[in-house]
């Protein structure tokens, strides 16, 4: 006996969703290479306003890269951003909060930073959504 399930309809659009951005940031690739001058864009593509994302490694080159380059993306085109990190330690980590690409924020250390995530709190800047003692 064969029986085909279908995933539910929340799951089925999720994915759909998923693989129209990653065409959207292909369209952008040179076969299986992505240009670092189309990296702003790519993440403009492949992030929705509201959706959560992860930055992890404060002291890694592909991590400032990418912190950096987040940072540079149009705020009236992604905003809203719920950011998780493990340690928030770069200025452009907060850099999103105040140009309002990011709003809400998780996170387990902020170090040499916390002064700035106080002073956007009580901008009304960033949200804190929740303090870990450890982030996987």
């Amino acid at each position: 006996m064969t029986t085909t399930s279908h995933p539910p309809a929340r799951i089925a659009r999720r994915r759909r969703d998923k693989q129209q951005r990653l065409d959207r940031v292909a369209a952008l690739a040179e076969g299986k290479v992505l240009p670092t001058a189309s990296i702003v864009a790519a993440l403009e593509q492949l992030l929705a306003p509201g959706d959560r994302v992860v930055l992890e490694g404060n002291n890694q080159k592909q991590a400032d890269f990418l912190s950096r380059s987040l940072a540079q993306v149009d705020p009236a085109r992604l905003h809203d951003l719920h950011m998780i990190m493990p340690s928030v330690g770069r200025a452009e980590h907060l850099d999103l909060f105040e140009r309002g690409i990011a709003r809400k924020l998780d996170f387990s250390f902020a170090g040499t930073q916390s002064l700035r995530i106080s002073q956007l709190l009580e901008d009304g800047l960033l949200e804190v959504g929740a303090i870990h003692t450890y982030i996987e």
